[in-house]
């Protein structure tokens, strides 16, 4: 059993920076990855930065890379995701996810373990 939790969406204006966080409780055992989805209503939900467990190698989509940056704290147990200038269209609820993926690492299908969600909006 695995429990993912998120904190720290809000809302921001555009340009601005923002830090989401996720905490793992349980037993990661059998995952290999861990990372951030996104998605808006009525859309797919999008991988946007995932990383593998063991060694720590970072994998973004290109809507992000350049601006957001995923990192772990030593016990590997919480994973950050650092945004930095927001645009409007990263406007979405935000998934902390777990999972042993083959192939498409962002591929949100290919995870198991789910967080609830935590809003981020990018207005002016």
């Amino acid at each position: 059993q695995l429990r993912l939790t998120e904190t720290g969406g809000e809302s921001v204006e555009p340009g601005r920076s923002l830090t989401v966080s996720c905490v793992l409780d349980g037993d990661t055992s059998n995952t290999t990855f861990m990372g951030w989805f996104r998605q808006v209503a009525a859309k797919e939900r999008e991988g946007i930065a995932v990383m593998t467990r063991r060694s720590g190698d970072t994998f973004y989509a290109d809507s992000v890379k350049g601006r957001f940056t995923l990192s772990r704290d030593k016990t590997k147990t919480t994973l950050t995701l650092q945004m930095n200038n927001l645009k409007p269209e990263d406007t979405a609820m935000y998934y902390c996810a777990a999972g042993a993926p083959i192939g498409r690492v962002l591929d949100a299908a290919k995870y198991k373990y789910w967080g609830q969600g935590t809003q981020v909006t990018v207005s002016s």
